[in-house]
């Protein structure tokens, strides 16, 4: 079988929404190698970008559904697809590199994995800046608000917590990822959240731990203590909100080497200082001691 079906899953999840675009060095199919067997990749790449359930997917494929179900639990317990359980049925999809697969090896990841997915990131950046939807949006913490009689319901962070049921945190993948290449960050690691099926997915598979909204609540604090920019998933339905860090983000740490930043991500708000703000801010440098910024 050699790479063959390694070079048609690339082109597979290249048609998945955050695509999987190919490089000169091919480390993209050295990723998917290390992180698919053969068959896996052969089961996944018959798999819809929508949640099916195993009957469905088993008569479209014409095989067993007791042996089917078990193989697409397998996969989805090692994060290279996406289970949705709902009613005591099991749904399966394809899903995406990142944000997605990727993150779903938070328990996964070693220095070589590590190592490729650096040299992965910058080809893999670049495919996502012609995306008119991006993937994540950012939003600012409500104490940098000011407090106006509009309607903005869909980008107040607090108020997305506020209409969720299931709430779950695991370890930030990028801080751990630059951790295991000797470049440890001090903020707090416990931060990234998931909601909903993202949160379940997330606890069934033990990738992550259930907390309580309060606790949620209390993580967006903890966050904005320790100058973390919130990035909600881009969609209505809130799936998840990475607290992150402009030295291990890749979004954030590859937005400050482009000309224009912010065709990056995306923001429904626009950063405004005053006059008097800035004198103050200028005078507030001059008074740090040496090393803060």
């Amino acid at each position: 079988m050699g790479d063959d079906v390694y070079v048609k899953l690339r082109e597979f999840m290249n048609t998945l929404p955050a695509g999987y675009p190919s490089t000169p060095s091919r480390v993209e199919i050295r990723i998917l190698k290390k992180l698919f067997s053969p068959e896996e990749a052969e089961l996944t790449m018959q798999l819809k970008n929508e949640p099916e359930e195993v009957p469905v997917i088993a008569a479209r494929l014409g095989l067993e559904e007791a042996q089917l179900a078990q193989r697409l639990e397998k996969i989805a317990q090692k994060g290279l697809i996406f289970r949705v359980r709902k009613e005591n049925k099991d749904l399966y999809q394809a899903f995406q590199f990142m944000v997605g697969i990727y993150e779903f090896q938070v328990k996964n990841l070693d220095r070589e994995f590590c190592q490729m997915f650096e040299e992965y990131l910058p080809h893999f950046g670049m495919s996502l800046m012609p995306l008119k939807t991006k993937q994540l949006r950012v939003i600012p913490v409500e104490s940098a608000i000011k407090a106006t009689h509009r309607v903005e319901t869909y980008n107040r962070v607090r108020e997305l917590v506020e209409g969720q049921k299931t709430f779950a945190v695991t370890q930030c993948i990028c801080r751990k990822e630059q951790e295991l290449l000797g470049k440890k960050c001090d903020r707090p690691q416990e931060t990234c959240l998931g909601f909903g099926d993202f949160a379940q997915f997330y606890i069934d598979n033990n990738w992550g731990r259930a907390i309580s909204k309060a606790e949620a609540l209390k993580l967006l604090d903890l966050a904005e203590e320790s100058a973390l920019v919130l990035s909600p998933s881009n969609s209505q339905e809130l799936t998840g909100i990475c607290c992150c860090c402009p030295c291990c983000c890749p979004v954030l740490k590859y937005a400050r080497l482009m000309p224009q930043p912010a065709d990056m991500v995306i923001s429904y708000y626009q950063a405004k200082i005053t006059p008097w703000a800035l004198f103050n801010l200028r005078s507030l440098s001059r008074t740090m001691p040496d090393g803060c910024n």
